[in-house]
């Protein structure tokens, strides 16, 4: 971390630990308050797309993340966490080329493969996601998240049946 990186972390350092807290509303008032004094705080603009994201306010935390990346285009969690956003708010093909350009960088990204999976699941492009989340597995995540995407795997597979399937018969 240079001076100005080390500058621009240790302002944020309250704002994040409000987040850590679960206090996303607070967090977003001091990282706000930040940026008024350090408008090119790319780790502000990041974490306070955050509390954003924390609040259900997607497109605005979209805004965020985007100032983040015009400020620090190399920052690649702020280029995942607009890609998720950009998955919540139904624009898949953006989405997509958020994760993928990721992965140009390292292919073996777990939040990008995580990321392309879920967007490639949500498409129906299904030998993509199966693809991209058995990659994401090899990561060692934690315990649920792994939980969960093997639960799709096996859907995808064939070796589930989905909800829906499980109500047609049942209805």
């Amino acid at each position: 971390m240079n001076t100005e990186q080390e500058r621009h972390w240790s302002e944020v350092e309250e704002g994040v630990e409000l987040l850590a807290e679960g206090k996303a509303e607070e967090a977003a008032v001091e990282l706000s308050r930040v940026l008024v004094d350090s408008p090119d705080n790319e780790y502000a603009h990041f974490y306070l797309g955050t509390a954003y994201f924390e609040r259900d306010d997607f497109e605005r935390a979209l805004a965020c993340y985007v100032k983040a990346l015009e400020l620090v285009p190399t920052y690649v969690g702020a280029r995942v966490a607009a890609g998720q956003t950009l998955r919540l708010l139904g624009r898949h093909e953006h989405a997509l080329r958020m994760g993928r350009a990721v992965l140009e960088l390292d292919k073996t990204d777990p939040d990008a493969l995580h990321l392309c999976g879920m967007v490639s699941f949500q498409r129906g492009e299904y030998a993509a996601a199966r693809a991209y989340l058995e990659r994401f597995l090899e990561t060692s995540p934690e315990l649920e998240v792994a939980l969960e995407v093997e639960g799709m795997l096996q859907l995808l597979r064939g070796e589930a049946e989905s909800l829906d399937d499980d109500q047609s018969t049942n209805g």
